[in-house]
C-alpha cells in the first residue's frame, strides 16, 4: 500500500475540501493526524500549489484551535469549584509561558490541545494565543508540505509497503484520540498544588494571576 492510498480521493478534493477537512479535523480535540495525512498526500506531485496548501492548513487549523480555546475560556463556569481549585496551579504555570507553549504545541505534531485547554481555562490573552498558534501552524504546515513534496514520503512509505488495508491505521488514530482524552481527564483530576509545589511554588500563590 502506498501512502496516497490512505486518502485515495486526495487529488480530487481541492482546496475547499482540504480546508473543511482540516478545520473539522482540528476541531476534534487531541486527534490531529487525519488533517496532517491529507495535507501530506495532497502535497505529493505538482497538482496543488504548495504555499496555498500550507497556508490554508495553517489558517483553518488555527481558527479551529481558537474555538477550542474560547470554549475552554468559558469552560471555567462549567468545571466545578473543586476541580478548578486543583487546576489553578497548572493554569498559572502554562499562562506564564503561554505564547511559547502555544507556539511549540502548534509547530510540532503533539496533541496541542493538552496546552490549549489549560491556556483557555487560565484566561490567557486571546490575541497572543492566536498569533502564537498561527505562527506555529505555519511552521508545521510548511514542514509537512515540503517534506512530503520533495522527499516523496520516502521516510513513511517503507512502513506501509507490507500493508494491504488502511483500516488498522484509522483504528489506531481513534485509539490515540481516546488515549489523549483520557490524559486530559487525568490532568483535571490531579492535585497540581501538591505536584507543582515542589518545583514551582510560585504557582500556589493566589495573588500570582499575571
Amino acid at each position: 500500500m502506498d501512502f496516497v492510498d490512505l486518502f485515495p480521493f486526495a487529488p480530487e478534493v481541492g482546496y475547499l475540501s482540504l480546508s473543511l477537512v482540516n478545520f473539522f479535523g482540528s476541531l476534534v480535540p487531541f486527534v490531529p493526524l487525519p488533517g496532517f495525512l491529507l495535507l501530506a498526500t495532497m502535497a505529493v506531485g505538482d497538482q496543488f500549489d504548495l504555499h496555498v496548501l500550507a497556508l490554508l492548513s495553517a489558517v483553518t487549523a488555527t481558527i479551529a484551535k481558537q474555538i477550542i480555546f474560547y470554549v475552554s475560556y468559558g469552560g471555567r463556569k462549567i468545571i466545578n469549584e473543586k476541580t478548578r481549585k486543583r487546576m489553578r496551579p497548572f493554569e498559572r504555570l502554562v499562562k506564564r509561558y503561554g505564547a511559547g507553549a502555544a507556539f511549540f504545541a502548534a509547530a510540532t505534531p503533539i496533541p496541542d490541545d493538552l496546552v490549549y485547554v489549560p491556556l483557555g481555562l487560565a484566561k490567557y490573552n486571546p490575541k497572543r494565543f492566536f498569533i502564537a498558534t498561527l505562527t506555529g501552524k505555519i511552521v508545521l504546515s510548511y514542514s509537512i508540505v515540503f517534506i512530503s513534496h520533495y522527499l516523496g514520503l520516502s521516510l513513511v512509505e517503507p512502513f506501509l509497503e507490507n500493508m494491504d488495508d488502511a483500516t488498522p491505521i484509522y483504528i489506531g488514530i481513534m485509539i490515540f484520540g481516546v488515549m489523549m482524552t483520557s490524559v486530559v481527564i487525568l490532568l483535571l483530576r490531579l492535585d497540581w498544588g501538591r505536584i507543582l509545589g515542589r518545583f514551582a511554588p510560585w504557582t500556589l500563590d493566589e495573588n500570582n494571576e499575571d
